[in-house]
């Protein structure tokens, strides 16, 4: 069963212009240090590994990485894609100077986008706020690469609650946000993900780090 619209705004309707304005601070700064052992240069150095000049973000926070990551050129083409209109419009004022295009869209349905496809797409910190189990939610990765070129890659990160160490703040933080509908992970497992991105992907990694497992898939060739 697909979830519904109502079901993915539940996940995400804690991002309201007052949360994303200490967002950084918290999540970026604070939590992923501390809580989630995962450091936001670690997550940085994803993107700067992986994103290309044609890219595009789902589930875009506060524009963050695409603020701080280096492009292959000083003029990339950027898509933004997400439900919640505050996170579009934060993200978007953020990196204005790029001028992106800003979508719309739920990812667990699929997307009815007339846009040219990109190089690369980027997930973070989406997957745990979706709803459903891991292998539902990996409808994302389906319906993303209709926007993906042959060859491209789709690359994040998630936080698990199986196959990964959590502290105890970990555990009390993350049954929390799970209790609140923030997240909606209670049952996601390192090896969900990794036989989720193994059927789609011609190549796909996972480095864990603390509780977020950060992924790649690179789409055939042709």
């Amino acid at each position: 069963m697909t979830p519904s619209a109502a079901d993915v705004e539940a996940g995400q309707a804690v991002y309201t212009p007052a949360t994303l304005r200490s967002y950084d601070w918290f999540v970026l700064g604070l939590s992923n240090r501390l809580i989630w052992r995962c450091s936001t240069p670690r997550l940085l150095a994803m993107y700067n590994r992986h994103v290309t000049s044609n890219h595009l973000d789902v589930g875009v926070g506060t524009g963050y990485f695409l603020d701080r990551c280096r492009f292959p050129n000083d003029r990339p083409r950027i898509g933004l894609l997400d439900m919640n209109t505050d996170c579009l419009a934060a993200a978007a004022r953020r990196i204005s100077r790029y001028q992106p295009t800003v979508l719309r869209a739920n990812i667990l349905a699929p997307l009815e986008i007339d846009e040219q496809p990109f190089d690369s797409i980027g997930m973070n910190y989406l997957l745990h706020c979706l709803p459903g189990t891991l292998p539902e939610k990996a409808a994302a990765f389906d319906h993303a690469t209709h926007l993906l070129r042959p060859g491209g890659i789709l690359f994040g990160a998630t936080l698990l609650a199986d196959g990964v160490r959590k502290n105890w703040a970990a555990r009390r933080l993350m049954d929390l946000y799970n209790r609140r509908q923030i997240f909606s992970n209670r049952d996601d497992s390192l090896e969900q993900l990794d036989a989720a991105l193994a059927q789609r992907f011609t190549t796909h990694a996972i480095e864990v780090v603390g509780c977020a497992a950060l992924f790649s898939g690179r789409r055939a060739s042709q």
